[in-house]
């Protein structure tokens, strides 16, 4: 996959915490941050699957009436 360059300015406490980190786990800064992006990126998709099984279940009757509930056959 190709890869893009980014430059991104920061302030020294940050970029220590940053290394730091990285270094904590065995990767070098450019992977540190990917790995951050695609984690939060991920969180997006996360938060709608459980945001849609919170509907699920407070309307879960009303899907039951209209549907049958799970494992019953429909008439």
């Amino acid at each position: 996959m190709a890869k893009t360059q980014l430059n991104v300015r920061v302030d020294e406490a940050t970029a220590e915490v940053a290394r730091e980190r990285a270094l904590q786990r065995g990767m070098s800064m450019n992977r540190y941050i990917e790995e951050l992006v695609r984690k939060d990126a991920g969180e997006v998709g996360h938060t709608f699957v459980e945001a849609a099984a919170d509907f699920m279940e407070q309307y879960r009757t009303v899907f039951d009436e209209e549907f049958g509930k799970e494992g019953e056959a429909r008439p």
